[in-house]
């Protein structure tokens, strides 16, 4: 398999596609992926800094502005999950029904379903896994990447941090939401930092998909507990400690 083969769309957890989208919405969503799944391609195998826009341009037939008007950076190109996870986030917290935690697991899972998905779908998974370690890699080795996505990881904190504060009617700038926010988000990193471990010693992709779900649900149990009051109301202006008990 080459990397020329590979369907990078699939690895990058996106949002579904709209049943009822016309023609015009349909060639602006596919240009939108043959730019994102090129420059992955390209950066992929001469590095980052090593693409010119105008390069990915002309291997897809377009302008560099046409690029720029897909794609506000070149970082965006290859990180270009964050409006889905954004929309699926903010979706999952403003569910009053659902625990924080339990929402943000959800979204975890259908992000991690989704790679190990692409996974049990190629040829050769293990060169798969190989692939997704380098895609990693490519991330962590280059400093604009690693720039952008804490930027793009600070916009999703202050997403969840306002979602969270409509469920107390306070803030978003409170301690209480924006505190929880970060926690939650934190969440993320385990999932990453477990998925770049486990890949290593993969077996199958459904144990892999085992193994990392059991790594965040770990994490997760520590935040279960100073969370299980958040968005219940206190009498009198009293707060809930930490636990859910309350001050003596």
């Amino acid at each position: 398999m080459s990397e020329r083969t590979v369907d990078w769309t699939a690895l990058r957890p996106r949002g579904e596609e709209p049943g009822d989208e016309g023609l015009r919405e349909k060639k602006k969503r596919l240009m939108r992926q043959q730019l994102s799944d090129t420059a992955t391609e390209m950066f992929m195998e001469r590095g980052f800094d090593g693409v010119r826009v105008s390069e990915i341009a002309a291997a897809c037939g377009v302008s560099e502005k046409t690029v720029f008007n897909y794609f506000p950076t070149k970082e965006s190109l290859v990180l270009d999950r964050w409006e889905a996870t954004t929309a699926a986030l903010r979706s999952a917290l403003t569910e009053p029904a659902t625990p924080p935690v339990e929402a943000v697991l959800d979204v975890l899972s259908g992000e991690l379903g989704a790679m190990t998905s692409w996974l049990a779908s190629q040829e050769d998974p293990v060169h798969g896994a190989a692939l997704m370690t380098r895609f990693g890699a490519l991330i962590g080795s280059t400093p604009s990447l690693r720039a952008h996505q804490h930027d793009q990881t600070g916009r999703l904190v202050s997403v969840a941090a306002e979602a969270l504060a409509e469920r107390t009617a306070t803030g978003p700038d409170a301690p209480e939401p924006r505190i929880a926010a970060i926690a939650l988000l934190g969440l993320w990193d385990v999932q990453s930092l477990s998925l770049r471990r486990h890949l290593k010693e993969m077996s199958t992709p459904a144990r892999l998909h085992e193994a990392v779900t059991a790594d965040v649900r770990r994490a997760a149990e520590l935040l279960r507990a100073g969370l299980a009051s958040f968005g219940r109301e206190a009498p009198c202006g009293t707060a809930l400690s930490p636990g859910g008990s309350r001050p003596s």
